[in-house]
């Protein structure tokens, strides 16, 4: 599975709440997307970045692309990492935010190890919040790129405008909790005082 899949840093955002490049924070002593990229690396080889920052590809060493679609959010940016992916001849993308300073390996491992059995297109943990799903903490299968040009082309850039299209499969809150507490897993790193309570967590809290 893991020579099949790509890993994707998602990091397109303008970090207007933030004031400079939320990915380039630093969190426990190391910039948040530095945190990503380890997560991430431990259960692929393979990563790449969506930005459309100058000054986040120059400080992280990957191979990055800005998004296909200017302007269509993260949506348009994982769907450039599965046109990546296309061409690389993978099967689709992990896909994670560029600012999740605590995600967990165990389960990334769990959400591929569910994507392996193939019987969604799309593998997301429930998370508790207000989306219900983490969109920017899951896999993507090529086959969903249809569906969202559609979405994108019709203007509709939300992470879920295209998911009535395709078959899901949630992680379920229960499972995602026995990797952590799923507000410290998912939490977004946007503003300042963001950064300062993720400071506080990582005295305790590791990947």
């Amino acid at each position: 599975m893991k020579q099949e899949i790509l890993g994707a840093i998602i990091a397109g955002g303008v970090s207007s709440r933030y004031g400079s490049p939320k990915a380039l924070a630093r969190v426990g002593g190391m910039p948040i997307v530095e945190r990503v990229l380890r997560a991430l690396s431990a259960v692929t080889p393979d990563v790449v970045m969506i930005a459309n920052s100058n000054e986040i590809a120059r400080a992280v060493k990957l191979p990055w692309r800005s998004d296909t679609i200017p302007g269509a959010g993260a949506l348009g940016g994982i769907y450039t990492a599965l046109l990546w992916a296309m061409e690389r001849e993978r099967s689709g993308i992990l896909a994670v935010a560029c600012d999740m300073p605590f995600l967990s390996v165990g389960l990334l491992e769990w959400i591929l190890g569910v994507a392996a059995e193939r019987d969604a297109d799309v593998v997301a943990p429930e998370g508790g919040g207000r989306r219900e799903i983490e969109p920017l903490c899951a896999w993507y299968h090529v086959d969903c790129v249809p569906s969202i040009r559609d979405a994108l082309q019709r203007g509709d850039h939300r992470l879920i405008s295209f998911h009535a299209a395709v078959r899901i499969r949630r992680i379920p809150i229960d499972t995602v909790s026995t990797f952590g507490d799923p507000g410290v897993l998912f939490m977004n790193v946007n503003t300042r005082e963001d950064r300062d309570v993720a400071n506080k967590l990582a005295g305790s809290e590791a990947i």
